[in-house]
């Protein structure tokens, strides 16, 4: 069963997408607990979903949303209905395979769990299994290393369990030849646009379309709520670009963080190997050191050869064709006879024979960079960044405590902080109740529209919209939700108006034509380009065309079809030729990823299938109510 979830990775992988929200490193064992005395928001046989899991996973999900979307990602998102629920049936779907699994006794030895673990990335560093980065996880999930092994074992019995339903999902190759059949089926087509604009001389209105439409339409000529506001800024950046800092502060600083600036010595070294592996045969070996130690005994000779030397002979094809330079070695990063040797050298002095488990070396210390401090000159650019920063941060600190106080204090005016902080004050443009705009949270829209700031006239209180910056803004200007008169819109609705009347009037021409053309009469046309289309997708012709040129009877050529088009024109298509697409007469890339897709789909529609099976086994029961609960703020 291990070696078929290895070896079915993409199938597998499917389903757990259609999961969602992953296993690894959440656990199925905090699923199956009925911990805490949070309101349960669901059952699935006789374990609960409480409300602190529902939460847990919908500030995971949250988190994911906002790493995936960036600033596009709305924190208010995660309180609608359909997205709580959509977690919600999340963890129901988690919970309900992880019920099977432990019903049939899936169960996941040492060895493969080890097998497993050592290949999850997040476990590896520099592409080995760390132990150090297996216990930094587990104690960031708040769990020992036999606690977060647990719940490893446990996701891979999930994924064991989901496997049969995956190979059950395979397609049969005559099923997807059938689908290629009408997916890739060529047909030749040219077309020829009725747009609307063309018949707007022929459209015409009743004398009271206009105002009948805008009485029957009110809602959409209503005009939000506006509000246009002054408003100030308290920003940390600010500070520190008023920020001054003495030559004295700055030479007291590099005095006292003499390590900070220190630089290690840097040793430089060239070798010539030859091979000798640790268990290779003691003849080899001796004819291995018996070759380094001539070539010794050469460079010594003549040491300007080196380079020469190593090239010709140096079985290192890592360094060979540079002449032998391995570059930089840092302790710790070498082998320790190597890194002994090149440690003991001095510049430009060569090693006698060094024997490793890789075999002979002979090293030399091409160059030797004394440890040293980089000079105050070198480093006060620096010095003087992080001295602003760190003043700035002190001053912030405390004019941002004042400012709170005093937007609050004198609700009535933000000159006294305009003139205490030195602030510009700012104005907005027109902003509408409900609007998104760049740089303004949630939090402070909402204290703009409060009656707190539209009655009483009152300042906000501070609130930060970016790290270390704060914001306070008041009202000047409000505009009730209003309607806007017909005499303002009656322009514009009449013009409206006459353009879907011509779009009706292009339809019932194209109408008129597709009859006659279909019943072989001539119709004078002037067709575009024929281009060669496919079922599958093609550029330049929407999906209600494609699905009018596809479906269109072929039997005699050439036939024609219509669709309308975005922009209001109706389209007419001259279908000239038909070419089937037969399988396996050559490779087309276009037919891997068409069978990749159909499996997806199947995949999809049988998992679909087996978890709702499952969850009329496992009786699944959802408490509506306690879901619109949202959690109480800390």
């Amino acid at each position: 069963m291990f070696d078929s979830v290895r070896n079915n990775k993409r199938l597998v992988q499917v389903f757990l997408l259609l999961i969602t929200l992953p296993f690894a490193f959440w656990g199925v064992e905090s699923y199956m607990s009925d911990s805490g005395s949070a309101d349960e928001l669901a059952t699935v046989g006789k374990t609960k979903i409480t409300q602190q899991q529902f939460q847990q996973a919908l500030r995971e999900q949250g988190e994911r949303m906002r790493t995936a979307m960036g600033d596009k990602f709305n924190q208010t998102t995660m309180e609608r209905p359909e997205i709580r629920m959509a977690v919600l049936e999340t963890l129901i779907n988690q919970r309900v395979l992880a019920v099977h699994a432990m019903e049939a006794r899936l169960s996941v030895s040492n060895e493969q769990l080890i097998a497993m673990i050592s290949n999850i990335p997040a476990l590896q560093e520099d592409g080995k299994f760390s132990v150090e980065r297996f216990e930094q996880i587990a104690a960031a999930q708040g769990l020992s290393k036999v606690g977060l092994e647990s719940r490893l074992r446990q996701d891979l019995a999930t994924r064991m369990a989901v496997l049969p339903v995956a190979e059950a999902a395979l397609v049969p190759r005559g099923s997807g030849n059938t689908m290629l059949a009408g997916a890739l089926e060529e047909r030749e087509v040219s077309e020829l646009a009725l747009k609307p604009e063309a018949y707007l001389a022929q459209a015409q209105l009743s004398a009271d379309a206009a105002k009948s439409f805008y009485e029957s339409n009110r809602s959409k000529f209503e005009e939000p709520e506006r509000i246009r506001f002054e408003f100030v800024l308290l920003s940390q950046k600010d500070f520190e670009q008023k920020a001054q800092v003495s030559d004295e502060e700055i030479k007291a600083w590099y005095d006292s963080h003499q390590d900070s600036y220190r630089q290690a010595e840097e040793r430089r070294a060239s070798h010539i190997l030859i091979l000798a592996e640790k268990d290779a045969k003691e003849d080899v070996v001796k004819a291995a050191e018996a070759k380094a130690r001539d070539l010794l005994a050469q460079v010594k000779k003549n040491p300007a050869d080196f380079a020469k030397l190593a090239k010709q002979h140096s079985q290192d094809p890592g360094s060979a064709a540079q002449g032998g330079d391995v570059g930089v070695v840092a302790r710790g990063a070498m082998i320790k006879p190597f890194e002994d040797s090149v440690f003991s050298l001095k510049q430009g002095e060569i090693s006698d024979v060094v024997r490793t488990e890789y075999g002979f070396h002979i090293i030399r210390l091409s160059s030797l960079k004394p440890a040293s401090v980089k000079p105050l000159a070198e480093v006060k650019a620096e010095i003087v960044v992080g001295l602003k920063a760190q003043n700035a941060a002190k001053k912030y600190a405390e004019a941002a405590e004042n400012f709170t106080n005093m937007v609050y204090e004198q609700s009535d005016s933000l000159k006294p902080v305009v003139e205490q902080f030195g602030l510009k004050s700012q104005q907005s443009p027109w902003l509408a109740k409900g609007q998104q705009v760049p740089g303004l949270n949630e939090k402070i829209v909402a204290a703009l529209f409060s009656d707190d700031a539209i009655k009483n006239k009152r300042n906000t209180e501070a609130i930060e919209i970016a790290p270390n910056t704060l914001i306070a803004a008041r009202v000047t200007e409000h505009k009730p939700a209003e309607v806007i008169p017909f005499e303002q819109m009656q322009a514009e609705i009449e013009k409206r108006l006459k353009f879907d009347e011509a779009i009706k009037l292009a339809a019932k021409d194209a109408e008129a034509r597709l009859a006659k053309l279909n019943a072989g009469e001539a119709v004078p046309a002037t067709w575009g380009e024929s281009r060669s289309i496919v079922r599958a997708g093609a550029q330049g012709i929407s999906g209600q065309g494609l699905r009018a040129v596809f479906t269109a009877n072929t039997g005699k050529l050439p036939a024609y079809a219509s669709a309308p088009a975005q922009d209001g024109s109706t389209i007419l298509y001259r279908i000239s030729k038909v070419k089937p697409y037969v399988a396996g007469e050559k490779d087309d890339p276009r037919a891997a990823a068409l069978r990749q897709q159909y499996a997806q789909l199947a995949t999809e529609a049988e998992f679909a299938a087996w978890i709702n099976t499952l969850r009329e086994r496992y009786k699944v029961t959802i408490n509506s109510k306690a879901l619109l609960v949202k959690e109480s703020k800390e």
